[in-house]
Order: structure tokens, then sequence, then C-alpha cells
């Protein structure tokens, strides 16, 4: 009998569009001949099930289940593909945890820890994983001028331009943090395990002519993203063992994917880890599903399955 997969999107942040993206470019990659397939939507205002028809019909929020052609379906797995609050934070994955739905990412630890990037950067750091220099902020607090001319979200380049910079990452949220500019090759490498594999991808060199790879580069197509990348087999392999290191020292699940910027003759720094990566199919991990010679499809069938092993 056929597995129903319930690919959870939507989600309260502006990443929404690309939420929905990744969940069609999942269903792509999803075996239909194994699975059941639907999307589920959920928002503050909506928890829903994609019909085949396209119609919504709501969500039982006791157990996840919904009504199709007059019966109630129950979905034996989520594929969690929400960017920001509420599938990338932990609180999706305790709910699915309360009632007993397996699902693909980290557990709500995990996940709220990877959310919260200075926390989980020192954290690693612990670990003896390399990282920038960073200071947290909470709305109130500020820096002076001097301590942060070489910091920001946005890049500053000169002193003037730090209190700006702390002003607009508030006007988007609580917390900032102001994270030392480090000049050099920025790649990203994607890692997944199951109970008897372990999978970490080829590198992609990540090249923007923004200042950064802000939104506008993720989102807009304004960046070079070339895998396998163009750093030393010595570098690669640096980069791919840290990978597999933090899946471990994190107790991670399913597909994540790890950023970092290599200076000019120095050593790979972490710059963020990232456990609900974008899955459209031009997004990195597919691009380097394909440089490894593997299927999606067969990424996504491990998986699912490792969770009923």
């Amino acid at each position: 009998m056929k597995r129903n997969i319930a690919i959870v999107a939507g989600g309260d942040s502006s990443e929404i569009v690309i939420s929905l993206k990744s969940a069609e470019g999942i269903f792509s990659f999803l075996d239909k001949d194994k699975y059941n397939v639907y999307i589920a939507i959920i928002k503050r205002d909506e928890w829903a099930v994609k019909l085949p028809g396209g119609e919504h019909t709501p969500i039982d929020k006791n157990d996840f289940s919904f009504r199709e052609n007059g019966e109630v379906r129950h979905f034996d797995f989520a594929y969690i593909t929400i960017h920001g609050a509420p599938g990338e934070d932990g609180r999706l994955q305790g709910y699915f945890d309360m009632i007993g739905m397996p699902y693909s990412s980290c557990g709500m630890f995990v996940s709220a820890l990877t959310f919260n990037k200075f926390a989980c950067n020192h954290y690693l750091k612990g670990f003896g994983v390399d990282i920038a220099c960073s200071i947290h902020l909470f709305k109130g607090q500020t820096v002076t001028d001097e301590e942060g001319s070489s910091f920001g979200v946005t890049k500053v380049k000169e002193a003037s331009a730090i209190q700006p910079a702390i002003a607009k990452a508030f006007s988007e949220g609580r917390e900032v943090v102001i994270e030392s500019f480090i000049d050099g090759t920025e790649v990203t490498c994607g890692c997944y395990k199951t109970a008897d594999k372990e999978v970490v991808f080829p590198l992609t060199e990540v090249v923007t002519d923004n200042e950064f790879f802000d939104f506008d580069a993720k989102y807009n197509g304004q960046v070079q993203e070339i895998t396998p990348a163009r750093v030393s087999a010595e570098l690669t392999e640096k980069v791919q063992r840290e990978t597999s290191r933090i899946y471990d020292i994190l107790g991670a699940k399913g597909l994540i994917r790890v950023d970092y910027i290599i200076p000019a003759g120095g050593e790979p720094k972490l710059l963020e880890v990232n456990t609900t990566p974008g899955m459209t199919a031009t997004s990195f991990i597919p691009q380097q599903v394909r440089a490894a010679g593997l299927e999606m499809k067969d990424v996504m069938t491990d998986i699912i399955e490792n969770e009923f092993n």
C-alpha cells in the first residue's frame, strides 16, 4: 500500500513564496509509484490540504487528517519545507512529535537551535568549529560606531553606516547579529544520513556581483552557482568532513546544508547551518545531487523510508 505524504509548505514569513516553490519541487521529485503525495498549506489563518483538483480542504489539527471524497485520510509522513516560522524553528516539529507523525527534518530542539544563527554558531564553536566574530543584540541595545565599524548584516564599509544598518535590521525583527565581514570564496555543502548510509554532496560555489549573497542574489537570479566549486580537492574534503561532523554534533536528521566562507589562504569558516534548505529544481541541493550522479527521487525515498526502518 502506498504511503500518504504531506509536503508541508507555507508559513508566516515573507519567504512563503519560496516555500511554495520548494513544495512544487519536492512534489516533482517524489516517487508517485510509491507515494500518494499532497501539498499541505500551513499559515496562521489556514491549515489545509490542496486536493488534486486544486481546491483546499481543512486539516484536522488533532491528528493532521483531512477529508477527500467524503473519506477521512491520514498522512504517514510530513516533508517540511516551510522557511521561517513555524516550520524551521521547531514549532511544527514539536506538534508532529506530539501527534506521532514522522517528518523529514531535524527535531524540535535542533531546529530551534539552528534557526538562531548566533546561538547555533557559538554552540558549534565549543566543538572546535571555526566561526566569524559576531555580536548579538536585542531590540533597544546597540553598539558604538567604533565597535561596529567592521561588522554588518547589511555590508558596512564605514563607521557612519553602522547605526542605519542596525536600524534596518531591527525593522525585520527583535534580534540582530552583527558579524565581521570575511572576504573569500563562499561555498555550501549538503548532507544527509540514514541508518545505513552517509551522503555528503559536492560543494557549490556562490558568486554574486552584489555586496553579498542577499535576497536578490538568492531568489532573483543575481548569482552564479558553480557545482562542483572551483576549490582544491584538499579544501573540498575539509568542508565535506566538517559538514558531516556538524551533522553529527547537532544530531541532525534529513537533508541539511552548511554554508562556509573560505578566506584566501585560510581555513573554511562556518557561516550558518540550514536545516530546511530550498528545494526548487534550481536550488543548491538538487544541483549537488545531480553533480554527485544521484537522483532526487532516490534521495527523497531514502529520507522518507529511513523513518520506517
